[in-house]
């Protein structure tokens, strides 16, 4: 008998046959647990209630026009405005609109150095070894047009070494950036040092500040940055919207170009209900942040204690730095960041990587390589990232799952000979796996795209 007669004479007096047959074959599988939130957040329910009128017949029209559809929306940009300045202590016309994070990155670095050039000065981005990919890639590229990159080294801890930072301030850079929050391990820099330091260089500061609001308390006001910027996803805004915080006009140089909105330094027609959106995300994440931070905390090293307790040489990065609540960053050793997260999602859980793909073979993230973090333990780091959806019933789950992820693939490792497994799903320590010889089963599919 086939499975379609099967279903159908299960099913001959109706639905609710057929899913009771269908369950005793397929048995009801638990929720996924979401533990992403750091790469994206699900869309707020305030915040699409606010935007919905700037996508639709209310308040459609395009902010530059004159007439009444236009003032709505443009009634709606400068209100956007006003709350994100509220909330990190800004003024209205500083907040810049992007697409998101990774331009207003881009606009911060190469954007100072074009400003320097123009005022006759070298074109030189001085960057943290542990930047997002945004603000590294753009420090090259002002290379590209003919000026310097200066990469600050970090300690293990994570932390920037400051007489680093001294000794680039010397030769007046055109911008030094150091991301607030860092978006793999969570330590959190000393900003307010750094700014200062930049300050009486009389050097531009950025800061990178999208894993920190509504996680850390972040006020322009009390740090003396000129750039800042953040970004809708992380915290309930929908993808594609971000802010620079500009506290000086004659900063930065135009990247785009067009009919010079934004007083000319992001032109182009603005994502009204985008913004609307990040104005009512960045209200609402920062209202929240002191009761939130405390929860993600709790949720966070409830998991890292379980884990600790039940994975054998299980390492938290950056343990004792000062961290964003809602970051973990773990290095399992013996086991591949990317097979343990395959089979995590096997098992419902959503997490990420510490280590990045580039065609040929997987290296460790710059992140855990800046800090001293041996190449083992890099490479079998993942990231579990919490968010106000999260909950202890999350915790728990992962609490359960993670323990035989690794061990299986431990020992799926050890079975196929590569470095770091043994096939009981234990490890093999770091001075073993060194004196292992390779294995061919080690090399990667050399057509792997590049992920982050």
């Amino acid at each position: 008998m086939s499975w379609g007669t099967r279903v159908r004479i299960a099913s001959g007096d109706g639905s609710v046959k057929r899913i009771a047959f269908l369950r005793t074959i397929f048995p009801r599988m638990k929720p996924a647990v979401y533990l992403d939130h750091a790469a994206t957040t699900p869309v707020r329910p305030e915040v699409l209630e606010a935007m919905m009128p700037y996508l639709t017949e209310q308040s459609f029209g395009n902010p530059s026009s004159a007439h009444r559809f236009g003032r709505a929306a443009r009634a709606g940009i400068e209100q956007a405005r006003r709350h994100i300045a509220e909330a990190i202590g800004a003024e209205p016309s500083q907040v810049i609109f992007t697409s998101g994070g990774t331009e207003a990155d881009n606009l911060s670095i190469v954007g100072s150095a074009l400003a320097a050039r123009d005022r006759g000065a070298p074109m030189c981005a001085a960057v943290s070894a542990v930047e997002h990919k945004a603000v590294l890639a753009a420090a090259h590229a002002v290379c590209h047009l003919g000026g310097r990159e200066v990469l600050l080294p970090v300690d293990t801890a994570g932390i920037l070494e400051l007489d680093a930072l001294d000794r680039a301030l010397a030769e007046t850079p055109s911008v030094v950036s150091v991301m607030w929050v860092n978006n793999e391990v969570g330590v959190v820099q000393p900003v307010a040092q750094i700014a200062e330091r930049c300050r009486d260089a009389g050097v531009i500061f950025h800061t990178d500040a999208v894993q920190a609001v509504g996680k850390v308390p972040v006020s322009v006001q009390k740090l003396c940055c000129t750039l800042l910027t953040i970004s809708g996803h992380k915290i309930g805004a929908p993808k594609g919207i971000g802010a620079l915080i500009v506290r000086d006009r004659k900063a930065v140089e135009a990247i785009l170009h067009g009919g010079g909105q934004q007083y000319g330094i992001r032109p182009g027609t603005e994502n009204v209900a985008g913004a609307v959106a990040l104005g009512r995300a960045v209200q609402l994440a920062t209202a929240e942040r002191e009761t939130l931070a405390q929860r993600l905390l709790a949720l966070r090293d409830e998991l890292a204690r379980r884990l600790l307790a039940t994975v054998p040489d299980l390492v938290v990065n950056a343990e004792g730095s000062e961290r964003a609540p809602h970051l973990l960053s773990i290095a399992v050793e013996g086991a591949d960041s990317e097979a343990l997260l395959m089979h995590l999602d096997l098992a419902g859980i959503a997490a990420s990587s510490g280590s990045a793909c580039s065609t040929g073979a997987v290296e460790p993230s710059h992140v855990l390589v800046a800090m001293g973090v041996p190449r083992e333990l890099a490479l079998g780091t993942i990231r579990f990232s919490f968010g106000r959806e999260s909950s202890m019933d999350d915790v728990d789950r992962a609490a359960e799952v993670i323990p035989g992820v690794v061990a299986k693939v431990r020992k799926l490792a050890g079975v196929l000979g590569r470095t770091g497994g043994r096939a009981d799903g234990r490890s093999v320590g770091l001075g073993e796996a060194a004196a292992a010889p390779e294995s061919e089963s080690t090399a990667r599919p050399a057509d792997r795209q590049a992920a982050r």
